[in-house]
């Protein structure tokens, strides 16, 4: 098989393995316990949010460990847009993008139902960027938050996340961002970035599934979402996850040192399976902006099939792909993103994404090219005859 989903998950590398499985076993204890089990555990959970803080260039104490990107997205949507409300009841707006994955869009619309906010989506352009300048526009006293994602999990479109963080600034709106797709191929410097919060997820950087993070910059409040004995600073009641804490920082501490040379590898791979895909396939249409994405994404409509029907004569031919965000299975409605940034319902239930790991090598994308060729040209034979 030739697995090029690595947008929805990664395996688990061997080395975040080792590194987690003493806390596993022999050294089992509860971070909170005040005994030699106690003291081991909350060492190697000190550890390894200092790991994730070197990583982002904060402090140690701006990292909240979760139990994945959904949940740091929660709680950095409700928690800090709860908290600026209580401080000044006229901060009931939101302003998000219109390309969030659903963990950040329907944090806002529970948000509206439940506690009288408004949601102010920021549309994208044919590329899935957000205007500067419109986005700036929008900004107002009125506004608890603004959150736009790094990198699209679905198109791959990287927003200019600097200058619109600069400009929330200038307007004194926290502004967070989902860098879930973003760990391990992008730079995570917040400092650079000029983010207030800033979400991460274990499984797409080669950490087990049900583990992530929030960055949330010193000084910014935010109301638990989960509430309990207080852990993690009284930002995220439960029994710490120790194992898995030390897993998602040996897996983003890996990434990150692979980062450049992976980063440059692939999109030079991704870059060439564009052009095969194009060149092969009449009307094929590559969704997201040309250059300005994610080494590891490459995605298409193919104007005449079902993005499902591909899928599956993909798997027929030994790759493994996805029509879209794996957070939206089961869903029969088009893809939100695509109809974001213009793409037609019938076009966009067309659409095609590929993701790549770190290991993709020439020969498989190759290979994966001439089975999207005949796949695609297979199903417009079926549907002429």
């Amino acid at each position: 098989m030739i697995f090029l989903d690595a947008a929805a998950t990664t395996p688990v590398r061997r080395e975040v393995i080792e590194a987690m499985w003493p806390y596993l076993t022999g050294e089992f204890g509860n971070a909170s316990s005040h005994h030699t089990l106690g003291d081991s555990a909350a060492a190697a959970l000190r550890q390894a949010r200092e790991t994730v803080a070197a990583v982002l260039g904060c402090l140690p104490g701006e990292i909240v460990f979760t139990a994945g990107g959904t949940e740091a997205d929660n709680l950095a949507i409700k928690g800090i847009a709860l908290a600026r409300q209580a401080e000044n009841p006229a901060r009931r707006r939101l302003l998000i993008s219109a390309v969030e994955h659903p963990a950040v869009l329907e944090s806002a619309r529970y948000l509206a139902r439940f506690h009288g906010f408004t949601v102010d989506i920021v549309p994208v352009d044919r590329d899935g960027e957000v205007g500067v300048a419109d986005f700036a526009s929008r900004l107002g006293d009125d506004v608890a938050l603004a959150s736009v994602m790094y990198a699209n999990n679905e198109i791959g479109t990287v927003q200019p996340l600097a200058a619109l963080a600069a400009a929330a600034r200038s307007a004194s709106v926290p502004i967070h961002t989902d860098a879930v797709q973003a760990a391990g191929w992008l730079p995570l410097t917040v400092a650079d970035l000029g983010v207030d919060a800033l979400s991460l997820s274990g499984h797409k950087i080669g950490a087990p599934k049900g583990i992530g993070a929030l960055y949330l910059r010193a000084r910014i409040q935010a109301e638990p979402v989960l509430h309990g004995g207080g852990q993690e600073r009284g930002s995220r009641s439960g029994t710490e996850n120790v194992a898995f804490a030390v897993a998602l920082a040996t897996a983003l501490r890996l990434a990150e040192a692979e980062r450049a040379t992976a980063a440059e590898r692939v999109t030079a791979l991704r870059d060439g399976f564009i052009a095969e895909v194009l060149d092969r396939i009449p009307g094929a249409q590559l969704t997201g902006h040309r250059t300005r994405r994610l080494p590891s994404v490459a995605s298409f409509c193919f104007p005449g099939t079902s993005g499902e029907s591909v899928l599956l004569e993909l798997e027929r031919r030994s790759v493994l792909c996805s029509s879209g965000s794996a957070c939206a299975a089961g869903s029969d409605d088009p893809s939100a993103v695509l109809t974001a940034i213009g793409i037609a319902g019938e076009l966009a239930q067309t659409a095609v994404r590929f993701s790549f790991g770190t290991s993709v090598t020439e020969a498989m994308l190759k290979d994966a090219a001439d089975a999207v060729v005949e796949s695609v040209t297979e199903l417009g034979r079926l549907q002429r005859s």
